[in-house]
């Protein structure tokens, strides 16, 4: 069985394998098994308050990433190279009195109608006084869009773990992006916003420089 000190530089060695890659290597996929695998690491993250405020669109369709392409200059190498591509969607709707936060609670936390009742005034005040997430609508669409850098991070973490590359972008007009998932007929926008997007694959080289990060010291400061 694996020691903890193996774990560790397991984990570790993912982290600093890990790099933002900008060109995958077209002939190489990754499998069904292994791309379960990544998406279900995101299905499982931790979201604030248990809402799952996201929807994950993986989009194989050649003919559409390269509309995407056309309008992010972030992916020009990932998009026609990648195995997958995936964008993360997150929803508008989750305020503590919608029909969403009720269906989470009682559908899939499986609570009953008088366990419920107790929970909108509860989120209520957390939602509008304690993080002021209902200012306006977006202030409420950027608190769920956070929620979905979860998922990201830990799914490009999982990849990582069992060797594929990934590239998390933000590098593209969310306008156009968002017209063009609209007319493929695979946004609804009454319910979702487009937060963030993020490729995988295997590298077609190894990087150019070694990963860079500030010192331990510059990142963390202990309070006692």
């Amino acid at each position: 069985m694996m020691n903890n000190v193996q774990k560790k530089k397991e984990i570790l060695d993912a982290y600093a394998f890990r790099h933002a890659t900008k060109q995958f290597d077209p002939d190489r996929k990754i499998s069904d098994e292994d791309f379960r695998f990544i998406l279900e690491t995101g299905r499982l993250s931790p979201s604030s308050v248990g809402f799952e405020g996201w929807k994950f669109l993986v989009v194989q369709n050649e003919e559409l990433r390269m509309k995407i392409r056309e309008v992010s200059f972030g992916g020009q190498g990932q998009l026609p190279t990648a195995s997958h591509f995936v964008i993360l969607l997150a929803r508008k709707d989750v305020r503590y009195d919608s029909k969403y936060v009720e269906y989470i609670y009682k559908n899939i936390k499986g609570l009953s109608d008088e366990a419920f009742k107790a929970i909108p005034s509860a989120y209520k005040n957390f939602q509008e006084n304690d993080l002021h997430i209902l200012d306006n609508e977006r202030t409420l669409i950027d608190w769920a869009s956070k929620q979905t850098y979860i998922p990201l991070a830990n799914m490009m973490t999982a990849a990582a773990q069992i060797g594929i590359d990934s590239c998390p972008m933000e590098g593209y007009n969310k306008d156009k992006v968002t017209a063009i998932l609209k007319d493929a007929g695979i946004l609804d926008e009454e319910v979702y916003d487009l937060s963030v997007m993020v490729t995988f694959g295997y590298r077609a080289s190894e990087p150019k420089h070694p990963q860079a990060r500030r010192p331990i010291d510059e990142v963390v400061e202990w309070v006692h």
